[in-house]
């Protein structure tokens, strides 16, 4: 692992390539261009037999300079470092800062290697890369490039450890609402990358988002606990409180079943719901209330047909010209 630090001051942790990554990406790369090189050499061979020796010659050298050297530099220069050899096996060539490469560091980058790579047959590049601490050849140092692992096997990477046992629950009182995004986002990559760094470090690193965690929560660490055993217990405090809160959301809040919309004007399932009267006021009777007709006395009840019952079967009903549902 080794840390490159952009024109903005962004430190970027890049994994440099090993050697034998980049000598198979490297064979990869010569054959397909050696493949290229003969196919168009039996094309030119068939098409200008007509020439002189010097002409022949020419067209030789031309093909030689095109196909071996002008190719590899065109294809890192469309790709952006990525040749074929080095996309087969996750390899990419970068410049120092990490940005991508252009025109100029393929064509450095490609004239070295004629002579560290084509007419040395590798060893000059394969000394160069060892001694090299971040593994570079002289193509390399000169273009001010690097070649890098764009695949990196998955592992521990993105796991946060769990804090002591003896430390679980001990911070359910902070405030944790003035924590920025950013700094749970620097403390959670820490976690997640402790045991790479130097002990010194990483100790020097906890430190400092220990004392920015409890500058914002406003609670200073308590004294004798570890700066990163702190750090992983506030993050698995806030951990559990946002459980809680999915967890109980999800608890009230009704199934999508139920919450069929009510139509305007039709009555609610199990009928309406009847108003209770407050203490000490007027019921209302229940009883029908009295209708006058201009036939009868103003005052005299209506006559009401009692209702059948519901175990009467249809033929005891009386006739009233309504057929119940079937």
């Amino acid at each position: 692992m080794t840390e490159l630090v952009t024109g903005e001051a962004v430190a970027l942790e890049l994994r440099p390539a090993k050697l034998p990554s980049r000598a198979l990406a490297v064979l990869l790369d010569l054959a397909a261009a050696m493949i290229a090189y003969i196919l168009v050499t039996v094309l030119l061979v068939a098409t200008t037999a007509s020439l002189d020796e010097a002409a022949q010659t020419a067209l030789a050298i031309a093909t030689f300079l095109l196909v071996l050297i002008g190719g590899p530099i065109a294809v890192e220069t469309l790709t952006h470092g990525r040749s074929l050899g080095k996309l087969a096996f996750g390899l990419r060539v970068v410049r120092d800062d990490g940005g991508p490469i252009r025109f100029r560091h393929a064509l450095v980058r490609g004239a070295i290697g004629v002579v560290e790579i084509l007419l040395t047959f590798g060893v000059v590049a394969c000394v160069a890369s060892l001694v090299s601490a971040r593994g570079r050849r002289l193509g390399d140092v000169f273009a001010g490039t690097l070649v890098v692992r764009e695949r990196i096997p998955a592992g521990r990477g993105g796991f946060v450890p769990p804090p002591p046992p003896w430390l679980a629950g001990r911070f359910g009182g902070l405030d944790l609402s003035a924590v920025p995004d950013g700094l749970w986002l620097a403390v959670r990559q820490y976690l997640s990358r402790m045991q790479q760094l130097d002990p010194q470090v990483s100790l020097h690193m906890a430190q400092r988002l220990a004392d920015d965690l409890a500058a914002r929560t406003g609670s200073p660490a308590p004294q004798g606990i570890p700066p990163a055993a702190f750090l992983a217990a506030v993050v698995h405090e806030r951990q559990s409180r946002e459980a809680r809160q999915a967890f109980a959301a999800a608890r009230f809040a009704p199934p999508a079943a139920h919450r069929a919309p009510v139509e305007a004007g039709a009555p609610a399932v199990g009928g309406p719901v009847q108003a209770q009267p407050w203490a000490g006021q007027p019921q209302a009777s229940s009883l029908p209330a009295a209708s006058a007709t201009p036939s009868g006395p103003p005052h005299a009840p209506v006559p009401s047909t009692p209702a059948p019952p519901r175990d009467a079967s249809p033929a005891e009903r009386p006739a009233t010209g309504f057929a119940p549902p079937a």
